[in-house]
């Protein structure tokens, strides 16, 4: 295969909703394009794109996916995104190495929810972007009221390229504005015929033909003064402001076509390559926000934004060359482990076929194999020229779930197996925690995990359930109070014994000590629950023998790390050990551990004891018809609403609400809202637990330790 300069390569990413025809769409690409010899369907299952077996069960995306296309002199590369928001990392991963956005909209449904919540990350990441508008050949097709809510809902930058001349069952013939002619298709598709404009549209297409060149002469001042002077502009002229304009995004040009039928694709691809932006034109980022050129004579680095485990090739990362030219046999180092790694093979891809190549010029995207220890995210560079570009937008874990093998024996493969997940799905995070002694697992939403499980069943062959996750509370006191405990035992021989007096108090950073004892020793121990101990030793006269206090320490630890009331960590707490009793033949460390250990707990207990609870700031853009039903379901659990703003066409709600109220919010908000609504939570605080929950919890725990 030829080897392609930077400014004859174009990336786009297909985005947008369910069931909007990307992938049919893809596929008629790279027929038109003579990439594939035959047009396979989602329906029979053997598409280029969508080649996972999960997503023929399913029949749709799963996975983005990557193909090219060589169209006249320009290779196309295209990435294939699912229409999910659950796999929102797959999106986000594609528009990240992509300089062109094709947002897919069906001329049925119009923009859906799912086409709104997209366009948001399109938005955020500042893609250039054409519209098509597909499905034409439905017999609800609107094309008039889809331009309609896209205009409304995307922006007034939407622009029509294309209207159809007819719509529905019998759509066959399309009316291009910026070459001022008819393209008629035959019944099966394919290359049409160019016929003039019909009498009876002329005034509409000379109108909107107008429209197109006034928003491509603001662009230029130059073709704005030429625009005043002539009263028009060439196609030539129209073409150059349309590149400016749609690379600065003031231009989203709308196209229509019908996938399934292939009638408008070929058209699409010409204006792809002949008027979007190139990477020579949209310079790559570093994280420090700083522009790199798409120079192919620079020093290599290229950018890792995809990974997966396929069988019989093992590891395989997806990359994107920022700078230089990528060739095999290079050792390139990365930025992240700052290994050496050495490129055996490079190739280009369409879906799951791939073809070796020897090199790839800046701009391109590829993929290699077997590399030790790269991930998505990561930057390669010829070393003694470290770079480390722009990194994916990975969005916040939006449902949290406990995972178990039904079959113990699995417990250790089911750990390994997440992790080669999480390396090929940077936004499904599992691990195990100690303290709640569950494996957790978070995600996007219920579909985001089901996938998880049903690769890991299907896979992996590891039969797995979910379960509701333990809430990990703390413990802590409002108050203080003394306690001691004589711990005594006498079985023949040596015994133990070993008593200790204790005073405890909520820890407060500059706190005076205690009036009634005198410190001889502090000691500030950071807790990995967070919070802290203070300990302080106020022993004096030799009461209990300095070898014996990090015993008392070790006792006061250990019941810590399972507190009193509910079995969760204490935090926030100062103790002082300000007396005692040994005894020359019985004392020991465990005595003085057990001592310590009871004598806490004793204590604890009375100094008017709290449980706190993690709180989350949780932000929910929805509509504005949905923002009562949605109070409504916040303030059932225990949320306490924050304000609410506008956003765009959306109201921001922003709440606090307790983790424990949030067990599947994600299905709760999508069922209340049709999909429509979308939100985000992050961690801000501890805070106290109401008192008739702190009795449940503890009583719970009580029960749960009573022995059966």
């Amino acid at each position: 295969m030829k080897t392609f300069a930077t400014h004859q390569i174009k990336n786009i990413a297909v985005v947008g909703s369910l069931k909007s025809g990307k992938t049919t769409l893809v596929e008629t690409m790279l027929f038109e394009s003579k990439t594939i010899s035959r047009r396979g369907s989602v329906e029979e299952k053997n598409t280029v794109s969508d080649f996972h077996e999960i997503e023929h069960e399913r029949v749709n995306s799963i996975f983005s996916s990557l193909s090219h296309a060589i169209w006249r002199d320009t290779k196309i590369n295209i990435l294939d995104t699912p229409g999910n928001d659950n796999f929102i990392g797959e999106i986000n991963a594609a528009l990240r190495v992509a300089d062109t956005c094709v947002m897919v909209l069906s001329a049925n449904h119009g923009v859906e929810v799912g086409t709104e919540i997209i366009w948001r990350q399109v938005d955020k990441m500042h893609k250039p972007t054409l519209i098509a508008v597909n499905q034409m050949d439905h017999e609800q097709a609107n094309f008039q009221q889809t331009l309609e809510q896209a205009q409304a809902r995307l922006g007034s930058q939407v622009t029509v390229m294309q209207y159809p001349y007819n719509s529905g069952s019998g759509f066959d013939s399309i009316i291009d504005l910026l070459k001022m002619i008819m393209y008629k298709f035959p019944a099966d598709g394919g290359k049409p015929q160019k016929l003039p404009i019909p009498a009876e549209e002329k005034e509409k297409a000379d109108e909107l033909h107008n429209i197109l060149v006034e928003a491509a002469a603001e662009n230029d001042e130059s073709l704005m003064e030429l625009y005043f002077e002539k009263g028009a502009l060439d196609e030539d002229e129209l073409r150059q402001g349309l590149r400016i304009g749609i690379a600065n995004r003031q231009v989203f040009p709308v196209f229509c076509m019908s996938a399934r039928q292939n009638m408008g694709s070929g058209r699409m691809m010409g204006f792809i390559g002949n008027v979007c932006p190139s990477p020579e034109d949209i310079p790559e980022k570093t994280v420090s926000g700083e522009s790199i050129p798409a120079d192919s004579n620079a020093p290599l680095g290229i950018f890792v934004f995809k990974t997966s485990i396929e069988p019989h090739l093992g590891t395989v990362n997806f990359f994107k060359v920022g700078r230089g030219t990528m060739k095999t046999g290079l050792d390139l180092i990365d930025s992240r482990t700052e290994n050496s790694e050495r490129i055996g093979q490079l190739y280009v891809v369409n879906g799951k076929n791939k073809t070796a190549v020897e090199e790839l010029q800046a701009g391109d995207l590829g993929a290699t194999v077997k590399l030790k220890d790269v991930r998505t995210n990561d930057s390669l560079y010829i070393k003694g020229s470290e770079i480390k570009f722009a990194e994916i937008i990975l969005p916040q874990s939006r449902i949290r779930e406990a995972v178990l093998a039904q079959d113990k024996k699995d417990e250790e493969k089911l750990g390994e197996m997440l992790q080669n997940l999480k390396k090929q799905d940077p936004t499904l995070n599992a691990f195990y925690s100690a303290e709640l002694r569950q494996m957790i697992i978070n995600g996007q939403g219920e579909m985001h995990l089901w996938v998880a499980k049903w690769r890991l069943e299907n896979e992996n062959k590891i039969k797995i359930e979910f379960v509701k996750p333990r809430i990990p509370y703390r413990e802590t006191i409002g108050g203080s109070a003394k306690a001691d405990y004589r711990h005594k035992k006498q079985s023949g021989g040596s015994g133990q014994f070993g008593e200790v007096h204790l005073l405890v108090e909520p820890y407060s950073e500059g706190a005076p000590d205690p009036a009634e004892v005198t410190v001889r020793k502090r000691e500030l121990y950071p807790l990995d629950s967070g919070g802290h101990l203070e300990f302080l030793n106020c022993i004096v006269g030799g009461v209990i023998d300095a070898r014996f206090i990090p015993a008392v320490l070790k006792g006061i630890n250990e019941t810590m790390a399972m507190g009193p009331l509910t079995g969760s960590p204490v935090r926030d707490v100062r103790v002082a050990l300000y007396d005692g009793k040994m005894h020359p033949v019985d004392s020991n460390e465990i005595s003085f551990k057990i001592a310590g250990s009871q004598a806490f707990k004793t204590a604890f207990k009375a100094a008017k004891p709290k449980l706190l609870e993690p709180i989350f700031k949780v932000e929910i853009l929805a509509p504005d018809d949905l923002t009562g039903e949605i109070m409504t379901d916040l303030q059932g659990r225990r949320a306490v609403i924050m304000g609410m703003e506008n956003e765009g066409d959306f109201q921001k709600i922003t709440a606090r609400v307790p983790l424990a109220e949030m067990y599947r919010y994600s299905t709760t908000l999508r069922s209340i809202s049709q999909g429509r609504a979308t939100h985000t939570n992050e961690f801000i605080e501890y805070a106290l637990v109401p008192e008739d929950v702190k009795q449940r919890l503890m009583d719970e725990f009580e029960a749960e330790a009573e022995p059966a």
